[in-house]
Parts: structure tokens; sequence; C-alpha cells
């Protein structure tokens, strides 16, 4: 799964398909949380077979390294399998859930003290991820509208969102790194997230 970069804002507007499908693939990972909440292993596999390229992407983008970002995401599913019975599906997506399961944990081991961030490799999803060419195009879809929400943001906010969310710093790091009052890097982070919801609003049933 590739780095959220530089699409075509012409490739903005979503369509009524790609909104239902996605709404649809929400409403199945949630019934297969459920599932797992009551100790279901085959609905973790196929929520896995499902999910995972998205996990393993950010996880990928995060630490630049493919062995270390697969043990991520093994750990998100062992961490899923733990907790599925506290997601409620009232604060956010099943997909959302999982990035900010996946953020953590990626964020924890890049700030380990053992961890040294190697030159970033080529991106690519695990073998075990395969998907249906139905779900591929469905992913593909999904990956080019949050691409393009993103390359529609000002500047000054994907660039804090970036350092954050894929760089894993801390608002005080991004402050010293950009020369900037923390207060400010608070508020375009504030700012860019909520342009993004705006942006993104017809893709998810929020």
């Amino acid at each position: 799964m590739n780095a959220i970069y530089a699409p075509s804002v012409n490739d903005m507007e979503p369509n009524a398909t790609t909104s239902t499908d996605q709404q649809t693939s929400e409403q199945a990972w949630a019934s297969l949380i459920d599932d797992i909440a009551g100790g279901d292993q085959q609905a973790l596999g196929t929520l896995y077979d499902a999910t995972s390229s998205i996990v393993y992407g950010l996880a990928l983008r995060i630490l630049g390294n493919t062995a270390t970002a697969e043990e991520v995401t093994l750990d998100v599913y062992t961490q899923v399998w733990r907790q599925a019975g506290s997601y409620d599906a009232s604060r956010g997506t099943p997909s959302a859930w999982l990035i900010i399961l996946t953020r953590s944990r990626a964020i924890d081991r890049l700030r380990s003290r053992d961890y040294i961030r190697p030159v970033p490799e080529e991106a690519r999803p695990p073998t075990a991820t395969d998907h249906t060419p139905e779900e591929a195009t469905a992913i593909s879809e999904r990956r080019r509208l949050v691409q393009a929400a993103c390359a529609q943001l000002p500047p000054e906010q994907h660039r804090v969102l970036e350092l954050a969310y894929f760089s894993g710093l801390s608002h005080q790091e991004i402050a010293r790194q950009l020369d900037l009052p923390a207060g400010t890097v608070k508020t375009r982070i504030r700012l860019g997230m909520q342009k993004l919801r705006d942006l993104l609003e017809p893709l998810v049933d929020s």
C-alpha cells in the first residue's frame, strides 16, 4: 500500500457506488468484530484478509521497514482479538479503529530505544493479503479518494499532518522542526483534520 501523496485533484469526486461499497464494507467489518468479540477465530482471519493491507500500509509508512511493519500488523490483529469487545461503533468505523491501533503500535515501535529507522524500502503489501478484483478495486478507489483529499489541503496543513501521523512526531517535535509555536502546530493539525473529514464525508457513513 503506497503512501498518501500527489493524486490528481480531478479525481476527487466520489461516485455513489463507491460510497455505498465502502459503507457496506464497514458494516461487514463491524459484524466481524462482533463475532471476534465472541471468540470466532475464523472471523478474525476474514477481517485480516479484508483489511490488513490498510494496517500494513500505514505501519510501513510510519516505520519505513517491511519486516517491522509486518510485525506491527500482526500485533494489531492480536490486539483486535483481545480487545474486540471494547470496539464502539458509535465512536468510529472499523477502519478508523484499526488505523488508531496501527498508529499507536507503530509509533511505540518507532520510539523504542532499540529501534533504528532504516532507509525506507519500496512499499509492498504482504503476500497473505491478496484480494479479489472487486476488493482490490474498492481499496484502490478509497486510497485515491484519500490522496485527492490530502492534495486539497493547504501545504502548511498537509505538512504538519504528514509529520504527526506518518512520521510519528509530537506537537512539540513538529514545532521545533518547523520553527513554529506549538499552538500554531496544534491549530494546523486540527484544521487539517476538519477539512479532511469534510472532504471524505461522502466516502463513509459517519
